[in-house]
This record gives structure tokens, sequence and C-alpha cells, in this order.
């Protein structure tokens, strides 16, 4: 593996501490049409595989397709415009990013979000930070697929042998083997350590300076899951 050039983040529960929004949104919605609405622990177990899933897991079974593209669409419209109410970066990501910036680390997001919201965010918080944010599109599959990472490496000019890949949860770790990288799984996102542990991760970090621990000292070739 060649020495690491580029860095590929997640951006919910990696980067961002989005969850309230990620809550807030779909309760908002579904109280609208007199669904049932949820507790921060449900959102934070539907969330990972985008919006639409998130909205699957979070209406009634029995909904007729139709009634479903209703109420998605109209989430989709609120949540563009409520994405970044109480988003915000967790503590240590801006310090990181610039350590990376400084040490001319390529970096990019990967995200399940929709494009407009990735780029509303991206814009608001990591434009100066990062290079490129890939977001969920209608010619791009969702991840675990690799696209959006190669799409991000491709744009960068980098390849999967000098890059790793940093998620919080299950479909970030499958899109990192996907990918071909090495993957971080953090610890202060929207999985714990005994499930990302179950789903195969092998490097686990509590805090963002941890990152660069493992980046400076060339450590993604060992186990760092105990």
């Amino acid at each position: 593996m060649k020495k690491i050039s580029t860095v590929v983040f997640d951006l919910d529960g990696t980067l961002l501490d989005s969850l309230q929004d990620l809550a807030d949104s779909p309760n908002h919605v579904l109280a609208q049409f007199g669904y049932p609405v949820h507790t921060l622990d449900d959102i934070r177990r539907f969330v990972g595989n985008g919006v639409k899933v998130l909205m699957e897991r979070a209406l009634p079974d029995n909904l007729s397709p139709s009634e479903f593209e209703k109420v998605f669409s109209e989430f989709k419209a609120y949540y563009v415009d409520h994405c970044i109410v109480k988003t915000k970066p967790y503590q240590g990501i801006y310090e990181l990013l610039e350590k990376l910036k400084e040490r001319h680390y390529k970096v990019a997001i990967v995200s399940n979000k929709l494009q407009s919201g990735v780029d509303e965010l991206y814009v608001r918080f990591f434009k100066d930070l990062v290079q490129v944010a890939v977001g969920e599109c209608p010619e791009i599959k969702r991840k675990p697929s690799p696209d959006m990472v190669n799409k991000a490496l491709q744009i960068l000019g980098s390849t999967s042998d000098e890059a790793v890949y940093i998620g919080d949860s299950d479909v970030d770790i499958a899109t990192a083997r996907n990918s071909g990288l090495p993957c971080i799984s953090v610890l202060w996102g929207f999985r714990d350590r005994e499930f990302l542990i179950e789903n195969g991760a092998t490097h686990l970090v509590s805090s963002p300076d941890e990152i660069l621990s493992l980046l400076d000292g060339n450590l993604l070739n060992q186990s760092s899951n105990e």
C-alpha cells in the first residue's frame, strides 16, 4: 500500500453531529400527515442508508407507494431548508481538517444524504477544508456501493491504494471494503463499539486526533479494535 495521500469521510455521524435535525425534520412531516413520531434513539437506528430508507423506516409499513411518495417529497423539501438548524461539526473536527490541509492531504466527503443537502452543508461548514463532496443523485449508486468513493477519488486524481475511508457505521465499513480502502471507524457517531466490531471494524478511534496518529504512524495495516 502506498503512503496515504487521500482521506474520504462519511458526513453524518462522522464529521457532523446531525442527529437532532435528522430527527426533527421527519417528525415534523410525520406529524403534519398524522403519523406517529419517533424518539431520537429510534432515528439513530433508522439512519445510515440515505433519507429514503430513513423515511421508509419511520413510516408505517402499510403505506401505498403514492402516499409514501407524497410524504417523502414533503420531507425532502422541508429537510433541505432545515438541515442545519442544530447540526454542527463534532468537537475536534475542524482542527483535524486544518491539520490534514496543512499536511497536503486530499480530502473528500461521500454521503447517502441527498446531493442538495450535502452541497448546503459543504458550503456552510467545509468548503475551505474539503475538496469534493459527493451525495445521493440518480446517476450514482448509494453506499455501500463503491461508486461514490470512486467518483470522489477520480475527481481528486487519487487511487484506492493511497486512500483511507473514515465513517461511523456498518454501511461505512462495507463501503470501504467494496472500494478497496482501509476503514477507520469513529466512536462518536451513530453506532457503538460493539456493533461496529460485530460488523467488521478493525480500526476504532475515540477522538479526531487519533485519526492523525493512525495516519502519521502508518498504522492502518495493524488491527486496533481492542
